[in-house]
């Protein structure tokens, strides 16, 4: 048989397949893997998933926290499970475009191994302080905390979900946009770092939506909000491109990601639930107090995490931050 006969042959005898593993999928529980800890913006969008998907699918969707590494160690997990659709990873940028490239023992490439199915949500940074902190408690605007800053270089401390994640390196971008310099403490997770902020053991803290409402109770100093334009939950809190700082504008996003060598129906399914997730008027109302409801699909968004590598690379070179 010719070869070109022998391929076409091969292909079609392959769509019966194909569409076989779309239409038997699911065929036992699905996981979505979260590499942080509960609690985090990125655990609490899986659990909205899982709670949509459960309702459509027919199987149960199980939330499963592998918290570590800056979420490396969920996203490995998930690039050695099989590609078959019933081990998904919830990630967020930190993951996705960042931990290539300052781990040195990292277990997956984001754009070989792993395949982006869809985002989300996008949401911005909010720059917070602590009031409990003897040393915030009464700034009350940027341009008290940038003086407090600058008259005690490396006297103020952050938290962060961790080395190299995203709240990380956009305060030291931040920090040096603004001539001061900071004390980073990193967390194994946002939740943890948030904690620390709440009781005063750290300064501040890039928070996000997730946390409107402990920002609103008071618990939390709200300085300035680094997306293009104030924050729809917090239109009293200024932009930080507003407040003098035109280049820190920074945003994050939370999305679905599948092991590599994903049936392209199973593919379409998981694009079509997150859309269908995205339209339902209860979930989308869930989804809205984590971010702005985005969800890209496989290409576009792919091409986003591919931007985003390029823009953290060049953060993390600026700041000097080195490889772990």
């Amino acid at each position: 048989m010719p070869p070109l006969r022998r391929r076409a042959l091969l292909g079609a005898l392959a769509i019966p397949a194909i569409a076989r593993a779309a239409e038997a999928w699911p065929s036992r529980p699905v996981r979505l893997i979260v590499g942080y800890p509960a609690g985090a913006s990125t655990d609490l969008c899986a659990r909205i998933l899982a709670e949509d998907m459960r309702a459509r699918i027919g199987q149960p969707v199980l939330v499963e926290n592998k918290p570590g590494a800056n979420g490396s160690l969920g996203a490995a997990a998930v690039a050695a499970a099989e590609p078959d659709g019933h081990t998904l990873l919830v990630s967020n940028t930190s993951t996705m475009t960042v931990n290539h490239l300052l781990y040195r023992d990292i277990r997956y490439h984001p754009l070989r191994d792993l395949l982006p199915v869809a985002s989300i949500t996008l949401s911005p940074f909010i720059l917070t302080t602590s009031p409990k902190s003897p040393r915030t408690s009464s700034i009350r605007t940027l341009a008290e905390l940038l003086a407090l800053a600058r008259a005690n270089p490396g006297g103020l401390s952050y938290g962060s979900g961790g080395n190299g994640n995203l709240q990380h390196l956009y305060m030291e971008q931040s920090a040096a946009a603004a001539g001061i310099r900071l004390l980073h403490v990193p967390f194994r997770g946002a939740a943890p770092a948030e904690n620390a902020l709440v009781a005063g053991d750290v300064d501040m803290m890039l928070e996000t939506p997730s946390a409107t409402p402990l920002m609103r109770s008071g618990a939390l100093t709200l300085i300035a909000v680094t997306g293009p334009a104030p924050w729809r939950d917090l239109p009293e809190v200024p932009t930080l491109a507003a407040s003098g700082y035109p280049n820190l504008v920074f945003t994050f996003w939370n999305g679905l990601v599948a092991l590599a060598g994903l049936p392209p129906a199973i593919l379409d399914r998981l694009v079509g639930l997150m859309e269908a997730a995205a339209a339902a008027p209860a979930t989308r109302q869930l989804l809205l107090s984590q971010g702005e409801v985005m969800v890209l699909r496989p290409e576009a968004f792919r091409a986003r995490i591919a931007a985003d590598i390029d823009r953290n690379a060049a953060v993390i070179k600026a700041a000097g931050i080195e490889m772990q």
